[in-house]
């Protein structure tokens, strides 16, 4: 197990488990499809990056249906993933 998953913190931060792993599994597809991390990587595995990019409010799940992260073009911005496509 990650360590950052044994925090709850960062849980919590998104606002459960469920919602956390549906955060990492898009991000992820988003990252291996060419998107650019948006901290620095520093390691290889693709999930710690992910959670680095939680922890440090670099992206959220969008629950409104307003935001769609295929529009992401990596402005540096933080990013919201779209839970419509679900």
């Amino acid at each position: 197990m990650l360590d950052p998953l044994k925090d709850e913190s960062i849980v919590q931060k998104v606002g459960g488990r469920f919602k956390l792993s549906t955060l990492i599994q898009k991000r992820l597809v988003q990252i291996n499809g060419g998107s650019r991390p948006l901290v620095d990587p520093g390691v290889q595995d693709k999930v710690t990056v992910v959670l680095k990019e939680v922890d440090r409010d670099k992206i959220f799940l969008d629950t409104t249906n307003e935001g769609k992260s295929d529009d992401y073009q990596g402005s540096g911005e933080s990013m919201d993933i779209d839970l419509g496509d679900l």
